[in-house]
């Protein structure tokens, strides 16, 4: 369980540097089209990966799981950025990142018949009420109903994306499902790149970014957290995911000057705390088994 936590981590702070990378990118970008170009680029670099290892074969997965975690992963990009469009960042980005573990915890109750363990409920707890805070900020809070709508269905689309390619991942190569789910998913976004501007993506920043958003933010995170997923049950990875939001306030306070105050750095605090009690979850079940019959 140790490796597959930490592949989940890992590919959770590499979804973390997202925000950083589309800051340095050029003013004329605009996230629709980020969200479109990463997993084009992602999806795209996975599908030749595989398509040059000849290991480009679907035979046998089951073709309905990976439309519908194609079309969640799909969906989650205009959900969130309508959402924190109509909303605004902070409370947008805090109903869709929080909402997932909640949709993630409820999903796993009623398909597998089983509510997640103590430790689960207590750091996710612990880390939605940390993201919470660490997101406050003093922007003009607007109480736009479809922006919270879009919010919890993108929280909802990513939610069932863990749920659905936790079977499949754990049953076939997580390498072929990931390129196969991220390319269909990329294929479903790509009117959006015929919509919008695209020419600032001649300029370098824009390259740069777009090729470590889709490359590393993309393709090799989720890489990571299928391989991961593998080992773990789909709520505590979702819980785990918000390990993303952590490196985001980090990178944001070291590389862009962001101001850290003393409410946003209380929850960076109770969100590690949930993190760390998770990753940790079969020694903490122990100690609590210990403590039970002592």
């Amino acid at each position: 369980m140790r490796s597959s936590v930490w592949l989940v981590l890992i590919g959770a702070i590499l979804w973390g540097t997202t925000g950083t990378a589309q800051a340095l990118a050029p003013e004329e970008s605009t996230p629709l089209v980020v969200g479109a170009l990463r997993l084009l680029i992602g999806g795209g670099s996975l599908f030749l990966l595989i398509y040059f290892q000849k290991r480009l074969s679907i035979k046998g997965i089951p073709k309905k799981p990976l439309l519908i975690s194609a079309i969640a992963m799909a969906l989650y990009q205009p959900f969130f950025f309508s959402g924190v469009d109509l909303t605004g960042v902070a409370i947008g980005t805090v109903i869709a990142i929080c909402s997932a573990p909640i949709f993630a915890g409820l999903m796993e109750g009623v398909i597998h018949k089983r509510l997640p363990d103590l430790v689960w409920a207590i750091s996710t707890v612990l880390a939605v009420v940390g993201c919470l805070l660490l997101f406050q900020s003093g922007e003009t809070v607007t109480f736009n109903f479809l922006g919270m709508v879009f919010s919890l269905m993108a929280g909802l689309a990513f939610a069932i994306y863990t749920f659905v390619s936790k079977d499949l991942v754990t049953n076939y190569p997580s390498d072929v499902v990931v390129a196969v789910v991220f390319s269909t998913a990329a294929i479903f976004l790509l009117p959006i790149l015929f919509v919008y501007d695209t020419s600032w993506l001649v300029q370098s920043s824009g390259a740069i970014s777009m090729l470590h958003l889709g490359l590393i933010a993309t393709a090799l995170a989720y890489l990571l957290f299928a391989r991961g997923l593998k080992g773990i049950p789909a709520s505590m990875a979702v819980t785990l995911a918000l390990a993303e939001p952590v490196t985001a306030a980090l990178l944001g306070i070291l590389l862009l000057g962001e101001p850290l105050t003393f409410v946003s750095g209380f929850g960076l605090l109770l969100l590690v705390i949930g993190l760390v009690l998770l990753a940790n979850k079969p020694k903490v079940l122990n100690y609590i088994t210990a403590r039970k019959k002592s």
